[in-house]
C-alpha cells in the first residue's frame, strides 16, 4: 500500500511510520527538513519537500499530521498565526490536490484535537457534542477540520483525529512533566479537578491503524483513552510510579504569569469519551492511567496482556 504522510517527524508521525513500514508499506513523507527526517526515519522512506498532483496520484492513504506544537511557546500573536497556518495551509493544499486527482486516495486522515471542544465542565462528551467553548483552540481546530472535510467524496473517505494528550516518555506533555516529578517537585495544578483526556502512544498508533482498516469510520473521531482522569489523579499516579512525593500545588496565578493565555491548556480540561472508537470494536491495551504510566516508565506489560 502507498502512504503519503505529513508531520512524519512528530511524536505520532514517526511512531506511525515505524508501524506502517513494519507492515511492508511504501511511504512518502512531506517534510520541511530532509536531513532531519532522514536521520529520524531512515533511508527507506521517500522524502519530499513540496507537494504536487503527482504526489497525490495513486496514493492509497494520505495522513496529515503536520502542525506547529501548540504548547511549546507562549501564545504571542505571531505564534498563534504560526500555529494556525502550519495546520490550515497544508490541509487546504492536500484537500485541493485530492479533489484534482484522477486517482485520489480512498482514505484521507487529518489531524485535529479535543481542543475543538474548548474548556468544558466534567460532564462526559462524545463526538456528537457541539456546545463548543469559543476560544483559541476551538478556532484552530474548527478551521482545520473544515478544510480537511473539503476532500470528502464518493471515492475518498475522510477521518478527523480529535486527539487528546498523547503520553510518551520521550516527547510531548509527559516528557515535560518528568523532571519536576523526578525531583520531588510534582503536584496538581490549581485545585486539580480539571479533567485530562489522555492516550498511550501505542494505543494512539493502534487506533489509526484500526481506523485505516475500518471503512465504517468517517468524520470526526475522539482519540482518547476510555478512562479520563482529573489532573490530581494523573499527578498522583505519576508520582506513585516514579516513587516520589506528591506535595506541591501550582497556583493558577503563577501559570498565568509564566505562560499567559497558553496557561488555559493546563487550567481547564474536557472529559472526552471515545464513543465512535469503542463502538467500532477497538480495544485499548492501556485503558487506565496507572497501567499506562507503569508501562511507559517501567516498561510493564499492558493490562490486556495480563488477562
Amino acid at each position: 500500500m502507498n502512504y503519503l504522510i505529513s508531520g512524519g517527524t512528530g511524536l505520532i508521525g514517526h511512531n506511525l511510520i515505524t508501524a506502517l513500514a513494519n507492515e511492508g508499506n511504501r511511504i512518502t513523507v512531506l517534510t520541511r527538513n530532509k536531513y532531519k527526517a532522514k536521520k529520524l526515519l531512515g533511508s527507506n522512506i521517500k522524502l519530499i519537500e513540496h507537494l504536487s498532483i503527482d504526489d497525490i496520484e495513486n496514493q492509497n492513504t494520505i495522513i496529515n499530521l503536520a502542525g506547529e506544537p501548540i504548547a511549546d511557546r507562549r501564545w504571542t500573536d505571531s505564534q498563534k498565526k504560526k500555529i494556525c497556518q502550519s495546520r490550515w495551509d497544508i490541509t487546504k493544499k492536500l484537500a485541493e490536490l485530492i479533489n484534482l486527482a484522477k486517482n485520489p486516495p480512498s482514505l484521507f486522515i487529518s489531524g485535529s484535537a479535543i481542543g475543538i471542544y474548548g474548556r468544558q465542565a466534567d460532564t462526559p462528551i462524545d463526538e456528537s457534542f457541539t456546545q463548543y467553548h469559543q476560544e483559541f483552540t476551538h478556532e484552530v481546530c474548527s478551521r482545520w477540520e473544515a478544510l480537511a472535510l473539503e476532500a470528502k467524496s464518493d471515492v475518498t473517505r475522510v477521518v478527523i483525529l480529535r486527539t487528546g494528550i498523547v503520553l510518551d516518555p520521550e516527547s510531548g506533555a509527559l516528557a515535560k512533566m518528568l523532571l519536576p516529578f523526578k525531583l520531588g517537585l510534582g503536584g496538581k495544578i490549581c485545585n486539580g479537578q480539571q479533567i485530562m483526556s489522555w492516550i498511550h502512544i501505542d494505543d494512539m498508533i493502534s487506533a489509526i491503524l484500526h481506523i485505516k482498516d475500518t471503512p465504517s469510520i468517517k468524520g470526526a473521531i475522539n482519540i482518547t483513552a476510555n478512562n479520563p482522569v482529573t489532573n490530581a489523579d494523573f499527578s498522583q499516579n505519576l508520582a506513585k510510579v516514579l516513587q516520589r512525593p506528591f506535595f506541591f500545588t501550582t497556583p493558577a496565578v503563577l501559570l498565568k504569569i509564566v505562560f499567559g493565555e497558553m496557561a488555559d491548556l493546563l487550567l481547564f480540561g474536557q472529559n472526552v469519551v471515545p464513543r465512535k472508537l469503542i463502538n467500532s470494536g477497538f480495544n485499548f491495551k492501556y485503558p487506565t492511567i496507572d497501567n499506562a504510566l507503569k508501562n511507559l516508565l517501567n516498561k510493564e506489560p499492558s493490562s490486556n496482556s495480563l488477562n
